[in-house]
């Protein structure tokens, strides 16, 4: 049974549903699974004692790639939460039609590459409403699990 915790930023909603449907896969699968709102988050020693912990982060701005806000102060505090040799992984919603489509999937994704973590996958970014793409969420939660 792998730890795994999974932290998340969502303004709408819709990252919080996929952390939840995540949540419930990983669960099913019998791990130990905790989901954490981002704005709950303490950056020191978050990823210490984890198998994996999963991010997700919804992307806002046209012009520039922002993150979502509760998702901002532990983003600039990444460098405490002791990624290195950590399985990582990492999801975003956002809209298709932004110049920066999920760029927050890809600044947090770079961001654990630089502290060392290990990254498993790809991004799962998603567009629109999650509930949509519940069979891509599904197969990116079995790829994770492989990963474990």
């Amino acid at each position: 049974m792998a730890n795994i915790l999974i932290v998340y930023g969502s303004t709408t909603g819709n990252t919080e549903w996929v952390a939840t449907q995540l949540s419930t896969q990983l669960k099913e699968a019998g791990h130990s699974v905790e989901t954490t709102n981002a704005s709950q988050a303490k950056a020191e020693g978050l990823c210490v004692g984890r198998d994996l912990v999963l991010f997700g982060c919804s992307t806002w701005g046209q012009d520039e790639i922002e993150l979502q806000d509760d998702f901002i102060p532990l983003f600039q505090a990444f460098d405490k939460i002791e990624a290195s040799g950590v399985k990582t992984g990492v999801f975003g919603c956002g809209d298709q039609d932004y110049t920066h489509f999920c760029g927050a999937v890809d600044a947090i994704s770079g961001k654990l590459g630089d502290l060392g973590a290990k990254i498993v996958g790809r991004g799962l970014k998603i567009n629109g409403d999650p509930g949509d793409a519940t069979a891509t969420i599904k197969s990116w939660g079995d790829s994770v699990l492989a990963a474990l």
